[in-house]
């Protein structure tokens, strides 16, 4: 059985991490479109990989983001000019914060700093990230409203 399907997406600095999770999503049975890089390139942009990702999320609401980059600031940033994504960052520490980007802002992208975690950390973060479900409690549905402007 197939569970969530996941986009990546990632510059140079998080292409490693990101094959290297595709492999462990692939194997935990996630159907995956890879948006970029497909292959090692310093020179890359990171906006030329997030934004046909964030574009192709907001159309299709049964996939999520996982994107990789080195602090995964810039990368979140790119994602959030798409209108309905809701991209989030996580570069270690706490995990609780992942839980809550699910719980209460129903984060459809987790954008990874690929130059701050292991592989270890970064499986554990995405494992709680996509197994943790939207709360759907109304005080957080009406604050995703006023965000999307609805």
């Amino acid at each position: 059985m197939v569970q969530t399907k996941i986009y990546t997406a990632s510059d140079h600095v998080g292409f490693k991490l990101k094959e290297k999770l595709k492999k462990y999503l692939d194997n935990e049975g996630y159907e995956i479109k890879d948006f970029g890089s497909h292959k090692y390139n310093k020179l890359d942009d990171y906006p030329d990989f997030v934004i046909p990702l964030a574009k192709a999320l907001s159309k299709d609401k049964t996939f999520k983001g996982v994107i990789f980059g080195k602090s995964g600031q810039g990368e979140a940033i790119t994602a959030n000019k798409v209108k309905g994504i809701r991209a989030v960052v996580y570069y270690g520490g706490n995990l609780n914060i992942i839980k809550l980007s699910r719980q209460h802002n129903d984060s459809n992208v987790l954008s990874l700093g690929a130059g701050f975690l292991s592989y270890q950390e970064a499986v554990k973060a995405v494992d709680l990230w996509l197994k943790t479900p939207f709360s759907n409690a109304l005080r957080h549905k009406r604050r995703l409203g006023k965000i999307e402007g609805n």
